[in-house]
């Protein structure tokens, strides 16, 4: 059986993983790829916390935050496919103003 530690560890890993995404990649897709991978890492901690503690509080927060995770990927997806559209680019960087 998996230790706290362990839970912890894989945790930490993904975070990691998702902000060296975030911070290296230059396509938008994949930065909201990795912010998903980031909510799935906390996600992860609150279950092994809930889990550790005997407490279904971790649980229920998890059910909160993969509802904000939906909203935010739905809305990230619509602003990137509006920005696609009028760009024909999904390079971060050569979004330089928000006039249209």
């Amino acid at each position: 059986m998996p230790t706290l530690n362990q839970y912890l560890v894989l945790s930490a890993t993904l975070f990691a993983i998702g902000t060296a995404g975030v911070f290296i990649r230059r396509n938008l897709i994949t930065i909201l790829l990795s912010i998903e991978i980031m909510l799935n890492a906390v996600n992860l901690t609150f279950v092994a916390f809930g889990r550790a503690l005997g407490a279904v509080d971790g649980q229920i927060l998890v059910f909160f935050v993969i509802t904000v995770a939906a909203a935010e990927a739905a809305v990230g997806l619509a602003i990137v496919i509006g920005l696609f559209r009028h760009s024909e680019s999904l390079n971060p960087d050569s979004f330089a103003s928000l006039k249209w």
